[in-house]
């Protein structure tokens, strides 16, 4: 029974990698039709239960930017029409949009100047093109730091979704998942919503709304104030999965799960009442302050309390140390910038966007087999940047007197006889005949030049050298032709955890590898055994397709089920419905369903 007290957010998470779409449709185009249908869906069932649904999304730009490039939108026609579904979420008033950073970069790990254009350029892409700025702010994987604060309440967000288990109430009581909280950072405050990591887990891996309302409300009697507001905050991904990605409606989440408990929120049995956030907030605002660790949400070997999964390795802080790097450099060139056109300008604007562009988090979240993808940017920023330097460097120097005669390399004689061009003396004779006596009459010719010395033949060791350039090109990177398959968690190797946040002073020097002549193509990433090999394309400069994704995600006891560190099932309702057998197995993309732990 609804008390009136009791509130539910529900939230989805939707992203792809930097040209992932594209890829799919042309390699795998059963997978880019389940997780196109994933965007289809909700709008659709916000309008079927439009007197009682409302609920979150957060989308990424460059998924955005995905879905707004004609080509895409041509090559899915027989999928969806995808301006159609994009007008019905501007349509959608009761589902309350949320941004992320535009690259969905874990932005603890970038660059802290580049913090304020990933943040507001992914806020403006929400704004464009769905006609309503958003409020609150999803932190792409969950990852918050306090420091974040200032840039977000800068960009005009009010609110901040982050991970329940990092909040530390900054009084004496005790804490309290279903409250919202203020917290503070350098004079800048923003509204701080917990997630509950146990239910949005359930969330992502089968659920049904009976086990929803009798978990919430034995967990809230054990809360501080059982008989307050309540605000019980869900997110998981929202294409990732079988539970998502089943193409059978009934089986999965918006049939099995979210069209059942809106019928029983029709009426006055069920507990929990959907809400938006900044309909909840703006009735219900915080009263209290809290702390909030930096960390991240539990997803692959992680738990979430580091940023182990994505810069655990040796390669991976590597790869996060240059781009580091590479950042100073970028911001040294644009401080000392003096003209904002020419080729050198271009250049620099270039590798701006390429540099944004590599800080995706996905690069860095598939681990090892992922991160030279990242230097294949980072090559190509390395190279844009060489080429701006050398721009400005032309660009400034000071021009050559056009009426400046060049300075002889030796004096020319005082006075000497008169030669046409053909009889003309060399200097040393033209020295030597001004010191003898003039003739009377018209001066003797002078005598004709020796044939010159042949060339002499080249030698063996001179032969071996004669038509090799100057400088030689750098050899490419070894990567491997085909990346294998994401294991699954339990069985991947594990990483080692940071101990620190891999970031690089500003004093870091830059690499100083020679840049190739232009930006090298991004490599179109092959598929696996199981697969037949995609041709490699030459992407557009500033977006490089990922490769493409793995194999749906399994029922919610299968080997994409959530796991517990020590590998046991996480909870999930008996009713939850059986899903289908995964397709096939490729190379990992951000599509791919991530497992998390409980």
């Amino acid at each position: 029974m609804f008390n009136g007290k009791r509130f539910h957010a529900l939230g989805l998470h939707m992203h792809q990698p930097p040209g992932n779409l594209k890829l799919l449709l042309e390699e795998n185009p059963w997978e880019a039709k389940q997780i196109l249908s994933c965007y289809a869906r909700p709008p659709r069932y916000a309008e079927k239960y439009a007197d009682v649904a409302a609920f979150q999304v957060g989308f990424s730009g460059v998924l955005l930017e995905q879905l707004l490039d004609p080509e895409v939108q041509k090559a899915a026609e027989e999928i969806v029409e995808i301006p159609e579904v994009l007008q019905q979420w501007r349509d959608a008033e009761n589902i309350e949009l949320l941004g992320m950073g535009y690259y969905h970069p874990l932005t603890p790990l970038i660059p802290k100047r580049d913090w304020a254009e990933q943040i507001q350029r992914g806020r403006d892409m929400i704004t464009s093109v769905f006609g309503r700025a958003p409020k609150g702010f999803w932190p792409a994987e969950m990852a918050f730091t306090m420091e974040m604060i200032p840039a977000l309440v800068k960009c005009g967000y009010e609110y901040v979704v982050v991970d329940g288990v990092h909040v530390r109430p900054t009084d004496d009581a005790p804490f309290d998942p279903y409250v919202p909280y203020w917290a503070e950072y350098d004079g800048a405050r923003i509204m701080v919503v917990a997630r509950d990591r146990d239910m949005s887990n359930a969330q992502e891996s089968g659920l049904d709304a009976a086990w929803l309302a009798n978990d919430f409300l034995h967990k809230n009697e054990q809360s501080p104030l059982p008989d307050g507001v309540r605000l019980l905050t869900t997110w998981s991904d929202g294409e990732n999965g079988g539970w998502f990605r089943q193409m059978d409606e009934q089986a999965g989440f918006f049939g099995h799960f979210f069209s059942p408990c809106m019928e029983h929120c029709q009426t006055t049995e069920y507990p929990l009442r959907p809400v938006t956030l900044s309909a909840h907030l703006k009735a219900h605002p915080p009263t209290r302050s809290a702390h909030v660790e930096t960390g991240a949400w539990n997803v692959g070997s992680s738990s979430g309390m580091d940023f182990s999964q994505w810069a655990g390795s040796e390669t991976q802080q590597a790869g996060l140390t240059r781009l580091h790097a590479l950042c100073d450099r970028y911001w040294r060139l644009q401080e000392a910038t003096t003209t904002q056109s020419g080729p050198a300008a271009d250049a620099l604007q270039a590798a701006r966007e390429r540099l944004l562009l590599s800080e995706t988090s996905c690069y860095l979240f598939w681990g090892d087999d992922w991160v030279p993808q990242l230097h294949d940017h980072l090559d190509a920023v390395e190279a844009l940047l060489t080429q701006s330097e050398q721009g400005a460097k032309q660009a400034s120097a000071p021009p050559q007197s056009k009426s400046a005669a060049p300075t002889p390399q030796t004096p020319a004689p005082a006075a000497t006889p008169v030669e046409s061009k053909a009889t003309q003396k060399s200097a040393p004779e033209a020295q030597k005949s001004a010191t003898a006596p003039a003739a009377a009459s018209t001066p003797k010719p002078a005598a004709a030049e020796p044939p010159a010395a042949a060339a002499p033949k080249a030698t063996a060791s001179d032969k071996s050298t004669a038509n090799t350039p100057a400088t030689k090109k750098p050899a490419p990177r070894k990567t491997a032709s085909k990346r294998p398959a994401r294991k699954p968690a339990a069985k991947a190797a594990p990483t080692k955890p940071a101990t620190a946040k891999p970031t690089v002073s500003t004093t870091t020097k830059a690499p100083t590898a020679p840049a190739p002549a232009e930006p090298p193509a991004a490599k179109t990433p092959a598929k696996p055994v199981a697969a037949k090999t995609a041709a490699s394309t030459t992407p557009k400069a500033t977006a490089t397709p990922a490769e493409s994704t793995s194999n749906a995600k399994a029922p919610a006891t299968s080997d994409s089920a959530k796991t517990t560190a020590a590998g046991a099932p996480a909870k999930t309702t008996p009713n939850a419905p059986a899903k289908a057998p995964a397709k096939s197995k490729r190379a990992p993309a951000r599509s791919t369903a991530r497992k998390k732990k409980p």
